[in-house]
């Protein structure tokens, strides 16, 4: 195997490996071993767990059911501003949770524009918290995410494969199932598996729309847990069941996941047969402007609710916001800091040993952030006030919940550019942060914007470790937001959700837009 980065890539990658692994089972560790007593999980504890289970496969199997009509329809058709809806499908991902349940609440909540319909017509108004109003929160989020993933498996299919099955004769019917099954058996677990590893650790949205005890998720649990209980026994072991379900869930749809044995093509665009008719020109476009009514509406009500209050904004809002820009940059630059050292050490590695840090890189996902803040106040405690430090700690943690998703963006691109120009930059001699600076860097411009941006989106609208240790004048933003909610200042929390939408979206827009121009140039 080529050289690649040398010595400082593999120092950097190994520091990187300890960071992750001390931040995850590290923390878990140290919450475990502060324990005064064994934990006893009380009938509250397991009725939690089962609503976890229940709540992220209803969740899973609901995203993932209605993102396939959506993704065949944007694979079939072609239209005006298709680039565009299919970027603003995109956009309830990176959405702050607090946000969008406001959102949310405009369009479903007791006094939104569903429930005043239904009155209108004479029926009862909606009442949206509790296991519905959690589920179809995280619908919200993340059939979008479902719907990218799978369309990116119907590009995928060799269009000559269309061109096939058309001199065939084969109708629409066997083409599904000739063709579209298969890639759907292979891409649909890995979506399905994704989307509930995020809503089992799903904190922010319970803790809005879940409407009580009976609307508990185990990371609401743990909340509850450390905040009011104080009972770092139960925590940690809360904490270890959480990671068993994400364990287990990663086992089995590695299971029932088969390789789509597509083939490859020529990347040529071929026009599709037995999709041109009036009823299925209908059906697709239905379902398109469903889905974007569904995911966007919330969107524009938020924009059309904050604007009138946005002069009126209390100076804590805006101080706020200052401390979730500067929480939202520190965490990308760590979460790149770390992503970028694995990938390249993945790259290098062979066998199980790649694998080894693939899973490493993915096991935050998995790992509740509050059980990691909650071991870095333990540590902490002794030589500094942890209080003092939630920031920095907010930071950290938000930055090692992006690492999965970051990671999973440079991986590909790192091994595709190793694997183009590794040779000739072996032969260059060009190693360490010569190698780093004139191939990898250049090379992965483009990732790494849309890297930075997700991770400072997400960062930006974070509602987790924040909500244990901050300083009630030191808060961030999507905190100050809840705290109005909390106080019905429905109007001042409207603009707060506007102003913490547009810091999201523009930090977003503006790594993204840069790592696209830095990789034309």
């Amino acid at each position: 195997m080529a050289r690649r980065a040398g010595t400082l890539t593999r120092i950097a990658g190994g520091a990187a490996a300890a960071l992750v692994a001390a931040l995850t089972l590290g923390t878990l560790a140290a919450v475990a071993l502060r324990a005064d007593r064994a934990p006893v999980l009380g009938p509250a504890d397991w009725a939690a767990i089962r609503f976890t289970l229940l709540q992220a496969t209803l969740s899973a199997l609901i995203s993932v059911a209605l993102a396939i009509p959506v993704a065949r329809a944007l694979a079939r058709r072609s239209f005006p501003g298709r680039s565009l809806l299919v970027t603003l499908l995109g956009a309830p991902f990176i959405l702050p949770v607090i946000v969008a349940a406001l959102g949310l609440l405009a369009v479903f909540g007791r006094n939104g524009i569903l429930s005043q319909a239904l009155v209108w017509a004479g029926f009862a108004p909606v009442h949206i918290y509790g296991l519905h109003g959690v589920v179809l929160a995280h619908v919200f989020f993340n059939m979008p995410l479902a719907t990218r993933l799978i369309l990116q498996g119907w590009l995928a299919i060799p269009a000559e494969r269309f061109r096939l099955a058309a001199s065939l004769g084969l109708g629409p019917r066997q083409v599904a199932r000739m063709l579209e099954w298969p890639m759907l058996r292979a891409v649909v677990p890995g979506a399905a598996l994704v989307i509930f590893l995020i809503c089992t650790t799903s904190f922010a949205v319970a803790l809005v729309l879940g409407g009580g005890p009976k609307g508990t998720t185990v990371e609401l649990a743990i909340y509850q847990a450390f905040r009011f209980e104080f009972d770092l026994g139960k925590a940690a072991l809360l904490s270890l069941i959480q990671f068993a379900i994400c364990a287990v869930a990663a086992l089995a749809v590695w299971g029932v996941s088969l390789p789509a044995g597509l083939g490859g093509g020529l990347d040529r665009v071929v026009a599709r047969w037995g999709i041109s008719g009036a009823g299925m020109r209908a059906l697709d476009a239905l379902v398109i402007v469903l889905a974007a009514l569904f995911l966007l509406t919330p969107l524009l009500l938020i924009a059309l609710r904050g604007l009138p209050g946005l002069a009126a904004l209390p100076p804590s809002v805006l101080a706020a916001t200052g401390r979730s820009l500067a929480v939202a940059l520190g965490a990308t630059a760590l979460t790149l800091a770390m992503a970028l050292p694995l990938a390249v050490l993945a790259d290098r590695a062979a066998g199980w040993r790649s694998g080894g840090v693939e899973a490493l890189a993915a096991l935050s996902i998995a790992v509740s952030p509050l059980v990691i803040g909650t071991g870095l106040f333990i540590l902490i405690h002794p030589v500094a006030d942890p209080v003092a430090l939630a920031l920095p700690i907010t930071a950290l943690v938000n930055a090692l919940m992006a690492l999965p998703f970051v990671y999973r963006a440079l991986a590909p691109a790192l091994a595709e550019t190793e694997a183009s120009y590794g040779r000739l930059a072996d032969s260059l001699a060009l190693t360490g942060g010569a190698r780093l600076r004139h191939l990898l860097l250049p090379r992965l411009a483009r990732p790494l914007g849309f890297s930075a941006g997700l991770a400072a989106a997400l960062s930006m609208g974070d509602l987790g470790v924040i909500a244990l240790f901050a300083d009630p004048r030191q808060v961030t933003l999507p905190m100050q937001m809840y705290a109005l909610m909390s106080g019905y200042r429905m109007q001042e929390a409207a603009a707060a959700a506007l102003v913490l939408l547009a810091c999201s979206l523009a930090l977003f827009w503006l790594f993204d837009r840069g790592g696209r121009i830095r990789a034309a140039t």
